[in-house]
């Protein structure tokens, strides 16, 4: 386990992030004279993806010794992975909708709220997976920030920029604008940080009424509040609904984002919920395991395509705002099937039972040390800095 430095890529420019010793010592000086405790490291858990993510993150930063502080927004199934998960942080602000004009009020809000809860903590670095309310508390605060980013056409900040980003090593190289100092990358995918983790639950499929018979695919709607949102994916939902209630084999497990669209789901599907052929699962549900047991995946989002592309699941992407290297990088080595139009649901999208395993893979993936080592040594080097 690499504590010191930070792992990078074969090929990849070194970067000035390790430590160097006049650093070290001075540090080493502070602590011994206890002028200064381990690093405050501040986590934003902004969106339902960044809950997985940052859990072992954090359990091997603790573990270092470093002092997580944890704070979460309240936007899809964030509070409800929290109590999943039992992790315990501070809850502030919530989801806005799709308008663009209440998205932009309710980040400024929120960064108000934040900002001041952390002019208390004073934390070294704040770390989060693209939150914009994070990083403007950060900016009012003079927090250095590290954004972690796997989808390189999110919605920029302006003229503001993070000290530092970092995203896999298969993302195009970011313009040397988009940074205050460098941007990083590492190994893999996102999800290559917490599927390793993953255990199946054989309980799933009593729990949520499946046959043994039943061809079991998992539906992701499109995220229509999101900035990137394209009507069209509405359109491939629609037809790869028909798809499958029209196959009597086919049982479909469908995964709502937010108590507004599963309502609007259980109007327009209520024939089909009504006789178990959709199942909306009452609770949220580890989403690893709802993939692990489907025959296939039908997404609108790139966490759970990707998701599915890390545990060998088959998995057909009707997102259709704009592709990104990763995605592309997954359709090349045949991991992830795009889908662009109507037709393609009926030609590309195969639906035959796969064989699952006893259990996931335990292949060595480095995302997770490389990411840890590179928020360590950024927020050892932020505090000796102060």
């Amino acid at each position: 386990m690499l504590r010191g430095s930070t792992v990078l890529p074969a090929g990849q420019q070194e970067l000035n992030v390790a430590l160097d010793a006049k650093t070290l010592a001075a540090g080493g000086k502070q602590r011994a004279e206890g002028l200064v405790t381990q690093p405050k490291i501040w986590i934003d858990l902004d969106n339902s993806p960044h809950v997985p993510f940052f859990i072992p993150i954090i359990e091997e930063l603790r573990a270092r010794g470093y002092e997580v502080i944890l704070t979460a927004r309240d936007s899809y199934q964030v509070c409800d992975l929290l109590e999943l998960y039992h992790i315990s942080c501070k809850v502030v602000g919530k989801h806005w909708g799709k308008h663009r004009a209440l998205k932009l009020a309710g980040t400024f809000l929120r960064a108000v709220r934040l900002t001041t809860i952390m002019a208390k903590q004073k934390p070294a670095l704040a770390v989060s997976h693209g939150s914009r309310g994070q990083f403007l508390c950060s900016v009012i605060l003079g927090i250095p920030t590290l954004m972690v980013y796997d989808y390189e056409h999110t919605a920029g900040t302006g003229f503001l920029r993070p000290d530092w980003i970092l995203a896999p090593e298969v993302i195009p190289d970011f313009p040397a604008s988009a940074t205050k100092k460098h941007a990083m990358k590492y190994p893999g995918l996102k999800e290559d940080v917490y599927v390793p983790r993953f255990r199946p639950d054989p309980s799933l499929r009593a729990t949520l009424g499946l046959d043994p018979a039943d061809l079991v695919v998992t539906v992701r709607p499109p995220a229509t509040e999101a900035h990137y949102h394209n009507p069209e994916a509405e359109v491939l939902f629609n037809a790869a609904m028909d798809l499958l209630t029209a196959r009597p084999e086919v049982r479909v497990i469908l995964l709502p984002r937010n108590d507004k669209q599963a309502n609007a789901l259980r109007k327009e599907w209520k024939q089909w919920i009504d006789t178990r052929k959709i199942v909306i699962p009452e609770h949220v549900a580890d989403g690893l395991n709802l993939i692990w047991f489907s025959d296939l995946v039908i997404s609108g989002g790139g966490t759970m395509n990707r998701e599915a592309a890390a545990l060998g699941v088959p998995v057909y992407s009707i997102f259709r705002g704009r592709i990104g290297a990763v995605d592309r990088h997954l359709a090349e080595q045949g991991r992830l099937t795009l889908i662009e139009s109507t037709d393609e649901i009926r030609t590309k999208i195969i639906l035959v039972h796969r064989n699952h395993p006893a259990e996931s893979g335990k292949e060595s993936r480095p995302a997770l040390q490389v990411i840890v080592n590179t928020i360590a040594t950024l927020a050892s080097k932020c505090a000796v800095a102060r």
